[in-house]
Order: C-alpha cells, then structure tokens, then sequence
C-alpha cells in the first residue's frame, strides 16, 4: 500500500535565549501576533511556517520529508543570525506525521463500529470513523471511500505499518463493501 507523507511536525531546540522584539523587528516577514506568545514566519516556497519562542524552541510544520525542515530551517537560521549569535548546532526532533493512503476498497463503517471497541464513530458529527492503534502509536481515520489518514506516527515506516493492520483490521471485520 502507498503512502503518502502530508505534513510533518518537527520541535527544534536550539539552547539560546531569543529576544523576539528585536527579531519582531529586524527580521523581515516575521509576524508577532497579539495573542500569542511567539513569533510566526513563513517559508513561502517550501510551504513551511515555524512557530518561534523565547526559550528557543520551534515547532516546524507543513513539511513532507526531513531534507525540506533542515533547508527550511537553514533559511531561518541565516535571518536569525542577523538578529542573535547562534553557536550551537539546532536539535532537531520529529513529533507527529499525518500520511494517508488509499485501501483500495469501500468500507463498511457501520460493521467495525459495531464489532469493535478501539473506535469512535458518530457519522452525524464526522464522516470519518476513528481508529486508534498502540503499535505503532497512530490514530486512523477511515472513510467509506477506503481513504485513510494516518497520524500521531514518527516516521514513514510507522505509518505504513499502521496502514497494514488497519487494512488487516477491517478484513478481519469482513467490512469490505467492494
């Protein structure tokens, strides 16, 4: 089964005090909101934004592969450097991937939420059922189409196995409906 990598969510410490005024100021396409306590900038061109704190930790996302965080992160670390003296090298730690895929198949929502206890299924309130895994760490949403979201993973490998015991799971259930 293909999976598809949608976005990844990466914290990034780089151990320095970061004064955000000054960076508010000095670093253009910064944006300090009103109600919030951190800076927000965008890459534009690689479709990431990076949620910035005093204490010097980042929350990447928007990214779909590890080489566009660092290259995202090198384009912010060369403005930053304007601003503050950065000497330590940025720790950098995937948090969360949102993948999906395509079952290949229709579902039967209804059978699974019937003959299963791991799930949340309210077709009123969302179309999609609720599926969670503990291994490997995921939290699935399946639709009748057989398009599935995967998320909570670390990796790409963690996601394709969540995709095949999902895929299992539903065979199992004989909740195939073509």
């Amino acid at each position: 089964m293909d999976v598809k990598v949608e976005n990844i969510v990466a914290v990034i410490t780089l151990d320095v005090a970061l004064d955000q005024e000054k960076i508010a100021k000095k670093v253009p396409g910064m944006v300090k909101p009103k109600r919030f306590p951190g800076l927000v900038y965008r890459v534009k061109d690689l479709k990431v934004a990076f949620l910035i704190f005093r204490t010097g930790k980042f929350i990447c996302s928007g990214a779909r592969n590890r080489a566009t965080i660092y290259k995202a992160l090198q384009h912010l670390l060369k403005k930053l450097s304007k601003v503050h003296r950065i000497k330590n090298k940025p720790r950098v730690e995937i948090v969360n991937m949102v993948s999906s895929a395509n079952l290949g198949f229709i579902v039967h929502l209804d059978r699974i939420a019937v003959e299963s206890w791991d799930v949340e299924y309210e077709p009123e309130v969302f179309p999609g059922l609720v599926y969670r895994l503990d291994d490997p760490h995921a939290v699935m949403l399946i639709f009748r189409s057989g398009k599935i979201i995967i998320a909570g993973t670390k990796n790409k490998e963690q996601a394709k196995q969540a995709a095949e015991k999902t895929q299992e799971m539903i065979r199992g259930l004989n909740a195939i409906i073509a």
